[in-house]
């Protein structure tokens, strides 16, 4: 291990609580229980727990074996593959995946910064004394949220800066449990509501019709593709941290479980109460920072229910965050020689003097829509190719099985090789010609 690597993780049960906190993000909370409703309900739901379980087993465990293998992130680890094969330019390919990262980090810090700010006028008050398109509208212009933007760039540095025990671990085994509690809360006390049975029968009612809309299909696998962070760099980043002893398939599915019963909790908390008060369940932006600010307003205690949610808001961004901007300050310290600390402030003021250019809605609308449909989708397409192929099954296998007390399905292989690299095309082609599905 390198003098300026931080240490593993101190057991599975800390890499997989830092791997739903980076996996479980705004895609759980704003997109997932439109897209339920949308798309089918029920029929929806069927399908997208067939492509969590698919991209879990064989995605998810690709990636968390690619980087314990290599011992390092992205750019390390596809030059160890293509040298594998007595090639060189690895590295370069590995950088794409990792601006990725960055530029996504960028833009993801800027709304996190507006929760923070939700958050806060939810407290004070002052969300509800002003309609929510109005207070939208303060935050959301020309070097709108500097200061809310700065605390969460500065929290996730200073997470960072403690290493993988003290920072990434320890904050994830915190904030995590929390996540689910708060959300729960909210979940619990949104279904007494009077006509909440309304946003039930939109999430579970099943919509068979649904499934023979290629549309649906098309979702879920995207929704369930990048729900789990399948972006060929964070998760590498964290299996790199992952001791030799763990059993790489069993962690990966307990992430894909964990991730998915959060995003089925934000439905169960977020979409009742939606319905209750004869809201439109809109997707995107304006369901977390219109509409149920609208909600909030008029629920008995709503004041109090508005700060547990945008609170456990808070903490799955700032899980997220600190993944994306990890994978980019290992690389620093790798490659640049830098100190963790050094490149951690590197990387934190890199993504917050980037975001404050784009704090502007219609800015950020167009810095995430090229990032996430375009240069996010092909390096997960890439890091799946290069794991399964360019490295080989063979070396990847080796590697899966150890920590395991049995061998891997004989399925496991020609299922990833060919069902799941395949998808990959799939969903890097239909992102583009969709204009994103994730």
């Amino acid at each position: 291990m390198q003098q300026n690597q931080p240490a593993n993780f101190k057991n599975r049960i800390g890499f997989v609580l830092a791997s739903v906190g980076s996996a479980v993000g705004m895609g759980n909370i704003w997109m997932f229980p439109y897209r339920v409703g949308q798309y089918g309900g029920a029929a929806f739901l069927l399908i997208y727990f067939g492509f969590v379980a698919l991209f879990g087993w064989v995605g998810l465990s690709g990636e968390f074996a690619f980087g314990r293998l290599t011992g390092t992130g992205p750019i390390g680890s596809y030059a160890y593959a293509l040298r594998s094969r007595g090639k060189k330019g690895g590295g370069v390919l590995g950088a794409i995946p990792l601006l990725g990262s960055l530029g996504i980090a960028i833009g993801y810090a800027v709304i996190v910064g507006w929760v923070v700010r939700y958050c806060w006028g939810a407290v004070s008050g002052s969300l509800f004394a002003v309609g929510s398109e109005e207070y939208f509208g303060q935050i959301t212009g020309p070097f709108g949220s500097l200061l809310w933007h700065g605390v969460v760039v500065l929290v996730t540095v200073l997470v960072l800066a403690r290493g993988v025990l003290q920072g990434i671990e320890k904050v994830n085994r915190i904030i995590m449990p929390a996540f689910f509690v708060l959300f729960l809360v909210v979940a619990v006390y949104v279904g007494f509501l009077p006509g909440a049975a309304e946003g039930y029968r939109y999430l579970l009612i099943p919509q068979w019709e649904k499934l023979l809309d290629p549309m649906t299909w098309v979702m879920a696998m995207g929704q369930a593709f990048f729900s789990l962070s399948i972006t060929g760099s964070g998760m590498i980043i964290y299996g790199s941290y992952l001791s030799k002893k763990e059993d790489i398939p069993r962690a990966a599915m307990q992430t894909a479980l964990l991730d998915t019963c959060a995003a089925l909790l934000a439905g169960f908390a977020i979409l009742p109460a939606v319905f209750a008060f004869g809201m439109d369940p809109a997707s995107g932006p304006p369901l977390i920072f219109i509409t149920l600010p609208k909600v909030f307003a008029q629920m008995p205690g709503g004041r109090f229910i508005a700060v547990l949610f945008f609170l456990s808001v808070i903490f799955a961004g700032i899980t997220s965050l600190i993944n994306m901007f990890e994978v980019c300050a290992e690389a620093v310290t790798t490659h640049l020689k830098l100190p963790r600390k050094a490149a951690v402030v590197l990387v934190g003021a890199l993504a917050f003097a980037a975001g404050a250019f784009i704090e502007f809605e219609p800015y950020l609308g167009k810095w995430m829509d090229a990032i996430t449909i375009y240069v996010v989708p092909f390096g997960a397409l890439l890091c799946a190719f290069i794991i399964y192929w360019v490295l080989g099954g063979k070396r990847i296998g080796e590697e899966l099985v150890l920590g395991r007390k049995k061998a891997l399905c004989r399925a496991f292989l020609p299922t990833a090789r060919y069902l799941y690299v395949g998808l990959a095309v799939l969903v890097f082609i239909l992102s583009i010609i969709c204009g994103g599905i994730g």
